[in-house]
């Protein structure tokens, strides 16, 4: 899809609702060059699932679907649906790199609990107990 379409599509294009470090842009930069894409941009979305009840995901998407919000940092952009907005609003996503694995990491002030492995996590409007049983990733019970 050209830009001038792209412009055409009702989205909001915002800075100031996601946090993205330099280190997460960086791989998101060599990920699109790597994959000959550089006018996708990441999709960042919630989802039901994992162990603590919703889990993080990404995608790479050509343009942005319709009501998206659009988080542009640097010359890589974000998109992000108004479900997943609601429990990414002030979220910081950075890229960690340690000896036994690396990867994104959303540290999310709208999670009240999260699974050791930091991929899912349970909303305050899921209630502030913790109830989390853990998942095979982290190992965490």
């Amino acid at each position: 899809m050209a830009l001038a379409e792209q412009q055409t599509v009702d989205v909001e294009i915002d800075k100031s609702v996601l946090d993205v470090t330099p280190a997460a842009v960086s791989i998101i930069k060599n990920l699109l060059e790597q994959r000959e894409i550089p006018d996708h941009a990441l999709r960042v979305f919630v989802t039901g699932g994992g162990c603590s009840g919703l889990q993080y995901g990404m995608a790479f998407q050509e343009a942005p679907d319709a009501g998206d919000t659009v988080v542009a940092c640097d010359d890589v952009r974000l998109l992000i649906d108004p479900t997943s907005m609601m429990y990414l609003k002030g979220a910081t996503i950075d890229y960690v790199d340690s000896l036994i694995g690396g990867g994104f990491r959303i540290d999310n002030p709208n999670a009240v609990s999260s699974c050791g492995c930091g991929h899912s996590f349970k909303g305050s409007d899921e209630g502030a107990a913790d109830q989390s049983q853990g998942c095979g990733t982290c190992g965490s019970y």
